[in-house]
């Protein structure tokens, strides 16, 4: 199906930005009798599919929930076997990424990350910087409360060097300090059938749109994306006004 030509034709809304907390990968391969790490391997090609529709239908940023602060809890084993799903594959893909004017880039503590990670990373970072098609951003070794609290750090420092004062200190300051003049998702989606947010975008999801499926990662189709699009243009966003303001 051409998708962009239906949402051409129904006048469908795009989100600018949609975020997704890509979950179930572990549930999924225990239900299908098969490692934890074959799980994440089929993710990474659900992660590819969206990636493409979201560039050929005019999506401006995709943000994956890829690896949170807190998943370095789990076995040793497993994390390891993560950080070289995600070197191989952004080694692998970083080419067709910049041929389909890609911008890649990341949130999260890179530098805490294995040295082949990271500098996959920065890598393909640096390769696609020049690019202004879809922003392909993913949260790595990321974790919402740490980034406001890092924020807080900074503003501290300000304060204490006489750089602000007290009244600066608001929040459309701190919100230009988190954001760094980039947009919110207007669109937050979660596989795997969780109500919960998981320390993910903590500040920057305050007005986004929420869509649950109960399907994990790996069962997530390209039409069950265009489906939460879809959903995304049956709400009403009233930011705190009421109906009768908005239409």
């Amino acid at each position: 199906m051409n998708y962009k030509n239906y949402i051409e034709k129904n006048n469908i809304l795009l989100p600018s930005h949609i975020a997704i907390i890509m979950d179930g990968n572990g549930r999924w391969a225990k239900k299908n009798q098969l490692l934890r790490i074959d799980g994440h391997r089929k993710g990474v090609k659900i992660v590819k599919k969206i990636t493409e529709i979201c560039g050929q239908i005019g999506i401006k940023k995709l943000t994956l929930y890829t690896f949170s602060s807190e998943n370095w809890k789990r076995p040793k084993k497993e994390i390891s076997a993560l950080m070289k799903l995600l070197s191989t594959t952004i080694k692998k893909e970083v080419d067709n990424l910049n041929q389909n004017n890609v911008r890649f880039t990341i949130i999260g503590d890179v530098d805490a990350l294995p040295d082949e990670v990271s500098n996959s990373l920065k890598n393909a970072i640096n390769i696609t910087s020049h690019n202004k098609g879809l922003n392909l951003n993913l949260a790595v070794n990321y974790g919402g409360r740490q980034e406001i609290a890092s924020v807080c750090k900074d503003i501290a420092d300000e304060y204490k060097k006489d750089k602000i004062d007290i009244e600066t200190i608001t929040a459309d300051y701190i919100n230009k300090k988190i954001l760094n003049d980039k947009f919110e998702p207007d669109l937050l989606i979660r596989t795997g059938g969780e109500f919960r947010i998981s320390n993910f975008m903590l500040w920057q999801i305050a007005y986004s749109e929420l869509y649950v499926t109960k399907k994990c990662w790996p069962e997530f189709r390209v039409s069950d994306f265009i489906d939460s699009i879809i959903e995304f243009n049956n709400r009403e966003r009233r930011f705190g006004k009421i109906s009768e303001q908005i239409t």
